[in-house]
């Protein structure tokens, strides 16, 4: 356990917190997990977070998630140097997992180490046995950045347990800092005193188990016939996408492997990465012959990265991640499907629709929680995705006599699978299967350096003053307000005066100059989404826990996605750039 002060009380000046040398940066939950710079997660900060989590967990039931003294808790890393090792150009900070083995341990648990496997890896082995896990990563982030992603002995945390957590952690936090500095285990710059510390050995089971799953569920299926390129960058599943992919009879090509860890998004592919994976295909292409298919993933693998090739042309195509969903969902047969407000919004206009329950906020604590409300109402077959095309299931799904138990956490491997399956089982490319989606189209793109605190009053600025209204319709001189459940709510005239005013505003920076339409509509669930007359989307929104902001484009062409994104977040006269100086001015 903890080693406790030998002092009753210590003097002010013989305190931990009394003989810091720096000034400690708290972590904040995002929309998923803990996320920071690295020269700001000293291993003290780590500790006094995951501690505190476990022991908020340890006073949970186990029905909901609770984990109890001397079980097991398993924990996983990905590739990123600081999560297992000091990195010296970042401070000398590192070591992460050994901070969170030994707040693990100090919980009364029992460190398992699963290695290096996909966050998805981990928690559906941790899951399975009804025990918590937690994964050290910084998922797509820049190298500068880490984090971790603890959970539940039955899933991710969601968004309720959040507060009664921040306060746990207030108390933990406050609990070292009292402790005399002799009897703690941290130096005055948040190390462990002792230094390096080896790691638990490793074991494969977690990688075993996650093959498991998708060997059993497609037993019978196969890719052969299918030449696949593998970018492997510096993904943590790299190696067991590989492996899954040849076990299905796929010819794989692997390529694009790096020891220099590379911050792949997902949900922000552009023309730069696009360029990068269209080296590396017109490399392979010449060397192998034709290939149908680019598979990745992030960083720890939770998101899937998948590309068509043209077979005239050898121009790489991106699917994004909505888009990937639908395909998913459709294979599946799913009854249920959950996605948040910034997803492609071809799902309301294709097969789908009439399966599609309401949409959330962005971030997988929302979709789960929706996917769990949707599972207490009969629901039989549900599924949630994302725009960054991490995939989660929140039942069972039944297929060919075969069972894939449910894993409502972000996946990767799952999308991957079933669009070759998809594309195999019809006989046709990648590029025609996605063909017969509505002809919506995405593009994100994320400013950074925006400092949230600025970012939070712009979304302020252009939403309604009463909290309850989500939507708002214009239609010719009428004003309409809605609640979350589409309930209309009677406005005053001083609020309808209000959102006239922020749709003049609004449109006085999305311009007829730039394509755009008359705004007819404004929805509030997560940010500021804003549908133009002519079909354009633009929804702007800050990071849940970094200076960053990011806008949302959908549109009939993917061209036009394309401009969109780019004229809300260019750099550094773009129009997210201008609403921030304007609003500095008044």
């Amino acid at each position: 356990m903890m080693k406790q002060s030998t002092t009753d009380q210590p003097t002010a000046g013989d305190t931990l917190r009394a003989r810091l040398t720096y000034e400690p940066k708290e972590l904040n939950f995002g929309t998923s997990g803990r996320r920071g710079e690295v020269v700001h997660l000293t291993q003290l900060e780590v500790y006094s977070n995951v501690l505190a989590e476990l022991e908020y967990l340890q006073s949970l039931p186990p029905k909901e998630g609770g984990i109890v003294h001397g079980q097991e808790f398993y924990l996983s890393y990905d590739l990123r140097p600081s999560s297992t090792v000091y990195v010296p150009e970042q401070q000398g900070r590192g070591e992460l997992a050994q901070a969170v083995v030994r707040a693990i341990q100090d919980a009364g648990m029992l460190p398992v180490n699963l290695g290096q496997i996909p966050t998805p890896a981990l928690t559906y082995y941790a899951i399975s046995r009804a025990r918590g896990s937690v994964m050290i990563t910084g998922s797509h982030i820049p190298f500068d950045r880490n984090g971790y992603k603890l959970n539940t002995s039955i899933g991710e945390l969601l968004k309720k347990d959040e507060e009664p957590i921040n306060q746990k952690v207030r108390s933990v936090r406050e609990r070292l800092y009292r402790q005399s500095y002799c009897d703690s285990l941290f130096n005055e710059r948040g190390l462990f005193k002792m230094g390096h510390q080896e790691l638990p050995p490793e074991t494969t089971a977690g990688r075993l188990s996650y093959l498991e799953r998708y060997e059993s569920f497609f037993q019978n299926e196969s890719l052969r016939g299918k030449r696949v390129l593998v970018y492997q960058h510096s993904a943590v599943g790299r190696d067991i996408l590989v492996d899954i992919l040849k076990y299905f009879d796929a010819e794989v090509i692997p390529s694009g492997r790096s020891e220099r860890f590379i911050p792949i998004d997902t949900e922000n592919i552009d023309d730069a990465q696009l360029a990068v994976v269209q080296a590396i295909a017109d490399e392979v292409c010449v060397k192998y012959g034709r290939m149908d298919a680019i598979v990745s993933t992030d960083g720890d693998s939770d998101r899937p990265l998948i590309l068509g090739i043209d077979s005239a042309t050898g121009q790489v195509r991106f699917f994004g991640g909505d888009q990937v969903g639908m395909v998913v969902a459709e294979y599946l047969q799913a009854d249920c499907v959950v996605v948040p407000i910034s997803c492609n919004d071809g799902i309301d206009r294709g097969r789908l629709k009439d399966i599609l329950d309401p949409k959330t906020r962005i971030g997988s604590p929302y979709v789960i929680a929706a996917m769990e409300k949707a599972r207490n109402k009969g629901k039989q077959r549900i599924c949630g995705w994302e725009a960054n095309g991490g995939f989660l299931t929140g039942s069972d799904i039944c297929r060919n006599g075969r069972v894939l138990k449910a894993l409502p956490t972000r996946d990767a491997l799952l999308p991957i699978l079933c669009v070759l399956f998809a594309a195999q089982e019809r006989g046709t490319s990648l590029n025609n299967l996605f063909a017969v989606l509505p002809k919506r189209f995405s593009r994100s793109a994320l400013l950074k350096e925006f400092p949230r605190p600025v970012a939070l009053r712009l979304v302020a600025k252009y939403s309604p003053t009463d909290p309850g209204v989500q939507d708002v319709l214009f239609a010719g001189a009428q004003v309409f307000l809605f609640d979350e459940n589409q309930a209309k709510v009677e406005p005053s005239h001083t609020q309808v005066r209000h959102m006239e005013a922020i749709r003049a505003q609004l449109e006085s920076y999305f311009t007829p100059e730039m394509g755009f339409g008359p705004i007819m509509r404004l929805n509030y669930t997560d940010g500021v989404r804003i549908l133009f007359g002519n079909g354009d989307v633009a929804h702007f929104r800050p990071s849940g826990n970094a200076d960053e902001v990011r806008i949302y484009a959908v549109a009939d062409t993917q061209a036009r996605a394309n401009v969109i994104a780019e004229l809300g977040g260019a750099e550094p006269d773009g129009i997210l750039r201008m609403m921030e100086r304007k609003m500095a001015q008044t």
